[in-house]
C-alpha cells in the first residue's frame, strides 16, 4: 500500500461552474496545493482526472480534481486509489458539498452514507464501500422548498457569504493538515462545526 495521502476535491471542471456551491471540493483543493507550494494551473492528466503531488508537514500527499463532472467522479478517484494502492480507509480523503449545512460549517467524518450527494455516491460506488475520510462543507439549503436543487448547487455565493466561504476553505484546508499529522480525531475535535467560526 502507498504511504501518502490521496486527497480528492470533488466539483465540475470548466471555467462555467468556477465559483459555484458545487465546486467548493476544488476550491479547497487549490488552498491546499497553495500550502504545498504547488501551481493549480500545472496538475497532470491521470485517466480522468488531474493530478500534482507534493509535500505538506513533512506528508507526501497527491491531490486529485476528477474531471469526469460530479455524477461521475468515483471513476476517477478509483482509478488513482487501484493505480497507486491507496488504502481508502486511511489514505484517501474527499472534499465536497453539502447543502444542509450552513455556509462556513465543516463536517468531517471517517465514514458514512453519501447523504444524497452524487459525487459521493459515485466515489461509494467506485470504491465498493463507504470507509473513506470525507470533509464536508456547507453551502447552505436551497432558498424555498420548491427551488430547483441543481441550479441551486451550480449557483455562486453572495455578499456575507462569499467572505464566509473563503475564509471557510483555509479553515478546510488546515483540518485536513491537521488530520494528516494529528490525526483524523483530532482534527474532528478541534473542526468540526456546525456553523461559521
Amino acid at each position: 500500500m502507498s504511504d501518502f495521502y490521496l486527497v480528492a476535491g470533488l466539483g465540475n471542471p470548466g471555467r462555467e461552474y468556477a465559483g459555484t456551491r458545487h465546486n467548493v471540493g476544488f476550491e479547497t483543493l487549490d488552498v491546499l496545493m497553495e500550502k504545498a507550494g504547488l501551481d493549480t494551473d500545472k496538475m497532470k492528466t491521470f485517466g480522468r482526472g488531474l493530478i500534482a503531488g507534493g509535500r505538506i508537514d513533512g506528508e507526501k500527499v497527491m491531490f486529485l480534481k476528477p474531471v469526469t463532472y460530479m455524477n461521475r467522479s468515483g471513476d476517477s478517484v478509483r482509478e488513482v486509489v487501484e493505480y497507486y494502492r491507496i488504502d481508502p480507509e486511511t489514505r484517501l480523503i474527499v472534499i465536497c458539498d453539502d447543502i444542509y449545512l450552513d455556509p462556513g460549517a465543516i463536517r468531517i467524518r471517517k465514514s458514512g452514507s453519501d447523504g444524497g450527494h452524487n459525487g459521493l455516491k459515485s466515489v461509494i460506488s467506485g470504491l465498493g464501500g463507504r470507509s473513506f475520510i470525507r470533509v464536508r462543507l456547507g453551502v447552505g439549503d436551497k432558498p424555498a422548498p420548491e427551488a430547483d436543487l441543481a441550479a441551486h448547487v451550480l449557483s455562486r455565493f453572495s455578499g456575507e457569504d462569499a467572505k464566509i466561504m473563503k475564509k471557510t476553505y483555509e479553515r478546510a484546508a488546515d483540518a485536513i493538515v491537521c488530520m494528516m499529522t494529528e490525526g483524523i480525531d483530532a482534527a474532528m475535535n478541534k473542526y468540526n462545526r456546525s456553523a461559521p467560526v
